[in-house]
């Protein structure tokens, strides 16, 4: 069964280690029929979110901040799988991805069903790396109704621009994106 994948990428830099992940990630979810979409925050304005309550007195619906998130929270709503894609900066997610994820608030309550997977990578190597960044993420989905989690990739070892390409995570991202 065809799935619509949204593959949303927080790498500052284009063509970085975890978005080279993510357009291998992409190739395999398409080779298996899926219909794939990538957002790169780089290229989006978000806003941080200011604690304002809009959202809250309107039902989740909508957010009081005119900016990229509405369109981003649409294709969210309309996907069934979300990819949430991240280098990890001190052992967390990067600071595009936070401030996205905290703007979700503004309809958190209407992302119901979903399944994610989460791609990460770092320049450090051990596998203990990823357990704050997915802390993070899973915070998310404790918020979310009936969340699943397909799985997730690291990468560690990378740090300079196209490292990854000298790894065998593309190949696992592609497999990934296939079998999802």
């Amino acid at each position: 069964m065809s799935k619509k994948i949204l593959v949303i990428s927080s790498s500052p830099r284009k063509g970085g280690n975890s978005d080279i992940l993510c357009d291998e990630f992409i190739k395999g979810a398409k080779s298996s029929g899926h219909q794939v979409e990538k957002i790169s925050l780089r290229e989006k304005k978000i806003n941080y979110c200011t604690g304002c309550g809009y959202c809250a007195d309107n039902d989740y619906m909508g957010c009081s901040q005119k900016d990229d998130m509405a369109e981003i929270l649409d294709k969210i709503q309309n996907s069934d799988t979300i990819v949430f894609a991240t280098p990890i900066y001190f052992y967390a997610i990067s600071g595009q991805m936070k401030t996205f994820i905290d703007r979700i608030c503004a309809r958190y309550t209407h992302i119901v069903n979903k399944e994610f997977y989460y791609i990460m990578t770092a320049a450090d190597t051990a596998s203990s790396t990823v357990q704050y960044a997915l802390g993070e993420f899973r915070g998310l989905m404790d918020c979310l109704s009936n969340p699943v989690e397909k799985g997730y990739l690291f990468a560690g070892g990378v740090w300079k621009k196209g490292e990854v390409n000298n790894t065998e995570s593309l190949q696992k991202a592609f497999d990934a994106g296939k079998n999802i």
